[in-house]
């Protein structure tokens, strides 16, 4: 039981930069953890997510499991109980293939994309991507309170450091994910001390 499983989207997957990049595998490197399974492709909302994971032939137990998915609901315009409802689920399929453990379970909130280049060049208003991405993250967070996994935020540093992309000026580049990383080892080595 030495694998992180890593799922997700665009922002697990580390769209536009070299594998060796991707937060969970910098994650996995910085644990000493033996292998990362990735299971994330850029544009997935957590239906489609869901869906993938149906398909996908898990090894579980995992010693740990990461989840960060929602950005794609958010820009499509689905309702936040819709999320609310899909993540929740998702979350304890994560927890399963966890062994049942959430406290070894890391839930990662979703960056900030209005505040990208990207973002700016729209034409969609940023502040109303900010108020919605807020309400997601405040609603994913409370789920994984209630389930007893972890949670992380690094909305904050997307926010903080939004020119960190790559040439697609919406997608984090290596430094904004080592950023990330640095958010994360911490929690996921508490979450891996616990018994």
């Amino acid at each position: 039981m030495t694998a992180l499983l890593a799922l997700g989207d665009s922002y697990t997957i580390g769209e536009g930069v070299d594998d060796a990049e991707r937060w969970p595998v910098r994650l996995a490197h910085a644990l000493d953890m033996a292998t990362v399974e990735i299971l994330a492709r850029t544009g997935w909302t957590t239906d489609e997510l869901a869906a993938a994971m149906t398909q996908h032939a898990f090894h579980p137990p995992y010693a740990l499991v990461t989840l960060l998915i929602g950005v794609n609901n958010q820009y499509r315009g689905r309702t936040l109980a819709n999320y609310r409802d899909e993540f929740r689920a998702l979350l304890v399929r994560a927890i399963e293939l966890a062994g049942g453990r959430p406290e070894r379970v890391v839930v990662v909130s979703i960056p900030d994309w209005g505040v990208t280049r990207f973002g700016h060049e729209s034409g969609r208003d940023v502040a109303r991507i900010a108020r919605e991405i807020d309400a997601f993250n405040t609603a994913k967070a409370n789920i994984a309170q209630a389930l007893c996994a972890h949670y992380v935020d690094v909305t904050a540093l997307s926010r903080r450091d939004a020119e960190l992309t790559v040439a697609d000026g919406l997608h984090p580049n290596g430094e904004a994910y080592a950023q990330w990383t640095t958010a994360i080892v911490p929690v996921a080595r508490r979450a891996l001390s616990l018994r």
